[in-house]
C-alpha cells in the first residue's frame, strides 16, 4: 500500500512507522491516523515482525498534536465516532507485539498520547512532552487523562494536563514518562538495540508478559495473580519454553518458533 502522511519500512524483524508531515510537525490529521492503524495493522500480522516502533520525520517533532483545522469543525458526535484517535490508540496498546515510541521532538497533544499508547518510551535530547489540549477548551481525549496518571501518578498528571506545561527528556524520565534519553542522532540506533533485546525473546512470552501487566493492573492483587499464573500455565506448554529452557542448560542461543 502507497502511504501518503506516513513511511513503513521492515527492517530486521522490527516495523517502523514514521509519521511524515514535518512541514507542520507531523500533526495528526484524519488521513494520517487512518494511515496510522493501516500501516499497524500490517505489521501486526505479518509474522515476520517482532517489534513496532513509531516515530516522526525530521528532527524537530515526533508528533505535535491534532490538526487544529480539522479540530474545529468537530461537533459532539465526533468524539463518539467509531474508529476514532483513541480507538486506534488502544488498539496500539493491545498490540500482541511490543511497540517502542521513539520520541524525536516536540510530543504534545495527540502525540503524547500515541507515545503513552506503546509499551517503551525513549525520547531524544532535545524532547518537549506536555498535552495543551485545555488551551483550546477540550481535553486530552485519545486516552491522555487515563494512560498519564497511570504512568506518573494522578498529582502529576494533573499538574500538566490543568496547566498545559511541557516537560523535557530529563524531567520526563525522573517522573517515568520516558525510559531513557539519548542524543538525537543515537536515537535510532538505541531504539534498535532495545528491539533486538525483546526480539531475542519469546515472542509468546512478551505477548503473554504484555496481556497479564496490562490486564493486571487496575484489578485487586489475587485476580492480578491469577491472571499471572494463568498466563504462566499457558507457557509452561509451549514448545518455545522447551527450547528456552534448554538452550540456557546447553549453553547456546535459543531457537524460537512462536509456538
Amino acid at each position: 500500500m502507497t502511504y501518503q502522511n506516513i513511511v513503513l519500512e521492515k527492517e530486521n524483524r522490527i516495523g517502523f512507522i514514521t509519521i511524515n508531515r514535518p512541514e507542520v510537525l507531523n500533526a495528526l490529521n484524519d488521513l494520517t491516523v487512518a494511515e496510522i492503524l493501516s500501516a499497524f495493522s500490517e505489521l501486526e500480522n505479518d509474522q515476520e515482525i517482532g517489534v513496532i516502533v513509531f516515530t516522526g520525520a525530521g528532527e524537530k517533532s515526533f508528533a505535535a498534536g491534532a490538526d487544529i483545522n480539522q479540530l474545529t469543525g468537530r461537533i459532539s458526535l465526533d468524539a463518539l465516532a467509531a474508529k476514532n484517535i483513541s480507538e486506534v490508540y488502544r488498539t496500539i496498546e493491545k498490540s500482541k507485539k511490543a511497540t517502542i515510541a521513539a520520541i524525536n521532538g516536540f510530543a504534545l497533544g495527540g502525540g503524547c498520547e500515541l507515545a503513552m499508547s506503546c509499551d517503551i518510551r525513549m525520547a531524544a535530547e532535545n524532547v518537549k512532552i506536555g498535552l495543551p489540549e485545555l488551551n483550546l477548551s477540550v481535553i486530552p481525549a485519545a486516552g491522555g487523562t487515563q494512560r498519564l496518571a497511570r504512568i506518573i501518578g494522578k498529582g502529576r498528571a494533573m499538574n500538566m494536563i490543568l496547566s498545559g506545561e511541557f516537560v523535557t527528556a530529563q524531567e520526563a524520565k525522573e517522573i517515568g514518562l520516558v525510559t531513557s534519553v539519548v542524543p538525537l542522532e543515537n536515537l535510532r540506533t538505541a531504539v534498535q538495540e532495545k528491539a533486538e533485546k525483546i526480539l531475542a525473546k519469546g515472542p509468546l512470552s512478551v505477548q503473554m508478559a504484555k496481556l497479564v501487566v496490562n490486564r493486571g493492573f487496575d484489578v485487586d492483587m489475587d485476580t492480578g495473580l491469577l491472571i499471572e499464573s494463568l498466563a504462566q500455565a499457558v507457557l509452561y506448554g509451549t514448545s518455545d519454553k522447551k527450547e528456552g529452557t534448554e538452550a540456557f542448560l546447553e549453553k547456546r542461543e535459543a531457537s524460537f518458533t512462536g509456538s
